[in-house]
């Protein structure tokens, strides 16, 4: 790992050459090479029997030529409050479309000044930023922790890089889009704040822990790993159906890195570690391991022996913040859990009807007539959200902590009260909230990387 002292980067382990040859092979299988090659850069995007285009997976039926419905309300917005604010200070209407307006760019900056709330509006600040919450969000946290001069990151590569990481996300998807990366990015700072982290990580652990939040769902489809298996998907079979989205999410993020060229200032090895060591984060955000990586949590917070000073133990905290931050939604206030967990389940029934249409088996929680929001908030928050964030309080009793906590449990009698008949079960569920019974919690977690 490197550890950042006095502005040096020191690895603190070598790559034998062979390692380096094998690593450098691992990756060619998934990195996109775009302007180089000339080929449609899409390739990701059909499935060879269905016909399915994860471009267009999620986007509702227009006629042909038209804007998109949410492209439309941002131009209108923005028009609207460009031509009202600059009627107001007496100038002439000049329509530079291409210039955010000023009182955007204003309220903004107010809220990024607040970025450490677990209140953050992160609905809000992109339509502040006309879309663009992942760019901005990130771009000013790598800022703020002054780690952009630390490793002497280009500006102009940095901006390319958060732009087509951006880019890269499908914003059609109703849950798995940039703003969720945003969200997800924000949850991490939040976490990285904590008196425990904050004491111990270096500025190569908390850079590590943003570009992961920002690039943790990179390239996602709309799908969950089920999904690509049962059609075939090319790469359900490059990655062997093990942790799929997972890592095509690290290989893109690793491609976009050396596309960008961002860390081409540093080292070789120590850009390779970063490329290993960001897989390592992403990948820990397969919900399908969950009990895996909970139970070596509470092993640790059993036995007392997490030491912030050991390089693996960091890692392996900053993998845990990851995944709080990954599945945090229910434990935010009531007005924006509930805006997710309407997106996400959206998401869910939106491939239960592909997969109705092409008659094929209907993951769990995918099936719209079988299941409501509420019952599917219910059993998340029940076998897969309490108890890793009753861990997590563990490891960091903190005022947020204790917050997140109380939102979840707010959150969930919301629900129970939409779902009269579910709330009996969910009692039930509660008789070990820190620890889940193993039956139900399989069939939550079946779902893949949905959620993730």
């Amino acid at each position: 790992m490197l550890a950042v002292t006095n502005k040096t980067i020191k690895p603190s382990f070598v790559f034998t050459p062979g390692a380096c040859v094998i690593f450098k092979q691992l990756f060619s299988r998934d990195v996109r090479v775009r302007s180089q090659v000339g080929f449609e850069p899409e390739r990701r995007g059909s499935h060879p029997y269905l016909g399915v285009d994860f471009r267009t997976l999620h986007s509702r039926a227009e006629s042909a030529g038209t804007i998109p419905a949410r492209r439309i309300r941002r131009l209108f917005s923005f028009q609207r409050h460009l031509l009202s604010s600059r009627l107001l200070r007496g100038a002439p209407h000049l329509n530079p479309l291409h210039i955010l307006d000023e009182d955007y760019c204003g309220q903004a900056k107010c809220m990024l000044e607040k970025v450490g709330s677990w209140n953050f509006d992160i609905f809000l600040f992109d339509r502040l930023t006309n879309g663009n919450s992942l760019v901005f969000l990130t771009f000013n946290l790598l800022n703020q922790y002054g780690l952009i001069e630390l490793f002497q990151l280009d500006m102009v590569k940095l901006r390319r890089f958060l732009v087509l990481v951006q880019e890269d996300y499908h914003n059609q998807n109703p849950y798995h889009n940039a703003v969720h990366a945003a969200d997800v990015t924000q949850a991490m700072h939040c976490y990285l704040r904590e008196p425990k982290l904050a004491q111990s990580l270096t500025s190569f652990d908390i850079l590590l822990g943003l570009l992961a939040a920002a690039t943790h769902d990179l390239d996602h489809p709309g799908v969950n790993q089920p999904f690509l298996i049962k059609t075939n998907h090319y790469l359900a079979a490059l990655y062997r159906n093990t942790s799929v989205l997972e890592n095509h999410h690290w290989r893109s993020a690793v491609g976009l890195l050396r596309e960008t060229e961002l860390f081409s200032n540093l080292p070789a090895e120590d850009s390779l570690s970063i490329e290993r060591q960001l897989g390592s984060l992403i990948l820990a955000t397969d919900i399908s391991r969950q009990n895996e990586y909970l139970s070596r949590f509470r092993t640790h917070l059993d036995e007392n022996d997490l030491c912030l000073g050991n390089a693996s133990h960091r890692h392996f905290v900053l993998q845990m913040a990851l995944k709080c931050a990954d599945i945090c939604n229910p434990c935010r206030p009531w007005e924006l859990s509930k805006q997710w967990s309407e997106k996400v389940t959206d998401e869910f029934f939106h491939q239960g009807d592909i997969e109705k249409k092409y008659k094929l088996e209907i993951s769990p929680l995918c099936d719209s007539e079988a299941n409501t929001i509420a019952s599917v908030q219910i059993g998340f928050m029940t076998y897969v959200v309490e108890p890793l964030f009753a861990e997590w309080a563990r490891f960091s009793d903190t005022r947020l902590s204790q917050t997140m906590l109380g939102h979840l449990g707010l959150n969930k009698a919301s629900w129970s009260a939409m779902e009269p008949e579910a709330s009996g079960s969910s009692e039930e569920g509660e008789s070990e909230p820190g620890r889940a019974t193993d039956e139900p919690s399989s069939r939550v977690l079946s779902q893949g990387s949905q959620e993730s």
